[in-house]
């Protein structure tokens, strides 16, 4: 995140790291690090940072140029899985996105109850799939829905931009800005967010989080039958492909 040590988290908390190549990329190996530094976090608040300059860039698109329909179904299947398993955390989470944090880093962020980004930082943060021509797996756009205010729907996830950090504040993407550029006042305006809700009684919290998420539609067989049988040709297909062969200049 830094040159400076990470601050200390209140007791009881845990600190994820994206930590990565290609500006913390979620592939295979990534994410299943994430998923297993989750289930190690038990019902613990979480602090979820990125290591570097930048949150998550996203995708690793290196791995998902090489996959064909039936390895991209693992892939997303391993991403549905993570981004659920943060979205349902029981705990308190916070996101410090101090840098980019662009389609699945964006995602990643805003699974969190509270994400956090500096007012004139250089980062990018933004759900751009569909300007790549890509389609949301199903449960993770519904999560996405339940986060970002109905409103904003059109301009976020049909407009597909990249948003600096007052315009990601305002259209839903961030919760709360802090001051310049400092990623160390990121960092600390976030965990300051995760100690005062890591002070309510867990139980409650717990309970009050889970009952807010009753209200989404839950996805239906169908829906996830549809986009197995047509959304993965689109993934691993040659459109897919050429594109990211051009944002990798290959």
């Amino acid at each position: 995140m830094s040159d400076s040590p990470p601050l200390a988290l209140p007791e009881g908390c845990v600190r994820i790291t994206l930590a990565g190549p290609g500006m913390n990329a979620l592939g295979t190996d990534l994410m299943s690090r994430l998923l297993t530094q989750l289930d190690d976090a038990g019902d613990a608040p979480l602090l979820l940072v990125g290591e570097g300059k930048a949150f998550s860039a996203g995708l690793d698109l290196k791995e998902v140029l090489s996959l064909d329909e039936a390895g991209m179904g693992q892939f997303l299947t391993q991403l549905t899985a993570l981004t659920q398993k943060l979205f349902r955390h029981p705990a308190p989470t916070v996101a410090a996105v101090h840098g980019h944090a662009i389609a699945g880093g964006a995602v990643l962020a805003r699974m969190c109850d509270v994400a956090v980004a500096p007012a004139e930082g250089r980062g990018r943060i933004g759900l751009n799939e569909v300007a790549l021509g890509l389609r949301f797996p199903p449960r993770l756009l519904r999560a996405l829905q339940a986060r970002i205010p109905r409103r904003f729907h059109t301009e976020v996830f049909l407009g597909a931009g990249l948003y600096k950090g007052p315009d990601a504040h305002r259209v839903g993407l961030i919760d709360v800005l802090t001051p310049g550029t400092d990623p160390m006042a990121v960092q600390a305006e976030a965990i300051a967010r995760l100690t005062a809700l890591a002070a309510h009684p867990a139980d409650a919290y717990a309970h009050a989080k889970a009952a807010l998420q009753k209200d989404i539609p839950q996805t239906s067989a169908a829906e996830l039958q549809a986009f197995e049988d047509h959304a993965l040709a689109i993934w691993a297909g040659p459109r897919i492909k050429a594109t990211i062969r051009s944002i990798l200049k290959l």
